[in-house]
């Protein structure tokens, strides 16, 4: 049987302003021919479907309009996608009882079911089957949405996550016994590599949510995975992997690879794992590269050379790139900003934003503040370790976990009425 993963869409992200909607478009269009070209049996899609829990009508349309395209394009595919941390859980499963009758399958919230028990008393359990997904003669998938604290109801949240994973692990196995089992599931595995320059993904996921993977014998035969966006191998794993986002979602991210899996599972045997890679419509460019602080002069003289010129029909939306420069903020004036502005406006480029670099600042005094060159590298600290620091030294002491669990709940909830 072949599948396709995928994960971390973020429909209707906007980028430093900029609508993203042609972006996805094109990658949705993309993927619709790895599906006519590939005819998977299940197509996967592993949460942050949108970019926040209230998508606009046009992002809605574009989810929409390809679940409508894909199961036109496969009928016979079964479309499985689970809620991330960025979903509303509620609004991505509202219309499940219609697309189930088209193949689709939509877990957004873990439900549960009162169990009557044999002394009269009963309980709330969580429902488990209603995650186990029976695709084909041979294949379960285990459908897995962003745990959140109040479904775990553990004190340990990586515990938690473990425990449940593997009681469900447990239950398919037992429930459809020599099936092969495939596992989608949304969380922060430790060891995961992410951004290290920019707060995006430390914002969102924070310090304390992360899941230690290891130690799991009775794993499924392969686990799909999402919330970071840099595709890996889930750290001292064969059988677990992020698929990554399916394009750059800060400039820190410009160098990853992108795509989907196609997965290849048989009766018995090991799992195959092959890139379909995609490259996304618009390319990140950031100049300098390296890390030469530039006068004005020298990055007008560096955009000339390295950006493309637009023609006479003006910006290219096909194919002009997003740019971010890099200028020494004592070379520089709000005269000269205008000037270098103008530079990119003559190119096929649209420019997101001049970082001024700042010559002589040291901040490597504060626990885990590297090297910090400017203000971004100030604001995309993540803000956990910046409260936690700020603590140790106006209290001469260090925050428990208790006071960290509670300042990650507060900078989740900022993040989520940003969003």
């Amino acid at each position: 049987m072949k599948i396709i993963a995928t994960s971390d869409w973020h429909l209707g992200n906007m980028f430093h302003g900029n609508d993203r909607l042609p972006e996805h478009r094109h990658f949705l269009d993309w993927l619709l021919h790895q599906l006519s070209e590939h005819k998977p049996d299940a197509l996967l899609v592993a949460g942050d479907i949108f970019d926040n829990g209230n998508p606009s009508a046009a992002a809605q349309t574009e989810y929409y309009r390809f679940l409508a395209d894909a199961t036109q394009t496969c009928p016979g595919m079964r479309i499985i996608i689970t809620a991330g941390n960025h979903d509303s859980a509620s609004r991505l499963e509202a219309p499940r009882p219609m697309l189930s009758r088209h193949n689709v399958e939509i877990r957004g919230n873990v439900r549960r079911v009162w169990v009557q028990e044999d002394s009269g008393s009963g309980s709330l359990q969580i429902a488990l089957d209603d995650l186990i997904i029976p695709v084909g003669d041979f294949l379960t998938v285990l459908a897995v949405p962003y745990l959140r604290s109040d479904v775990l109801r553990n004190a340990d949240y990586s515990e938690g996550v473990n425990e449940f994973m593997r009681r469900l692990t447990d239950r398919a196995a037992g429930l459809y016994p020599g099936r092969r089992i495939v596992m989608m599931a949304h969380m922060y595995a430790s060891g995961a590599e992410i951004a290290g320059k920019d707060a995006s993904e430390k914002i969102i996921i924070g310090g304390l949510e992360q899941v230690n993977m290891q130690g799991w014998t009775s794993h499924p035969d392969y686990l799909t995975c999402g919330h970071i966006h840099k595709r890996q191998h889930i750290w001292n794993t064969e059988w677990a992997r992020y698929t990554g986002s399916v394009f750059p979602m800060s400039f820190a991210e410009k160098d990853y690879i992108h795509g989907v899996d196609l997965i290849t599972i048989d009766r018995e045997g090991p799992v195959s794992v092959e890139l379909l890679e995609y490259h996304p419509q618009h390319r990140l460019r950031l100049l300098p590269e390296n890390d030469e602080m530039m006068s004005a002069s020298k990055l007008k003289k560096l955009i000339a050379k390295e950006l493309p010129d637009r023609n006479e029909e003006g910006l290219l939306d096909e194919n002009f790139d997003y740019v971010m420069l890099k200028v020494r903020m004592d070379k520089v004036s709000n005269d000269t900003i205008k000037e270098i502005e103008a530079c990119v406006n003559e190119k096929n480029a649209v420019l997101c934003k001049i970082q001024k670099i700042m010559p002589g600042i040291d901040m490597t005094t504060l626990d885990g503040g590297g090297k910090m060159t400017c203000i971004d590298d100030i604001v995309n600290r993540d803000p956990l370790e910046t409260l936690t620091e700020t603590f140790r030294l106006q209290a001469d002491k260090e925050m428990n976990e208790r006071q960290k669990a509670l300042l990650t709940q507060m900078i989740e909830a900022a993040a989520s009425y940003e969003n």
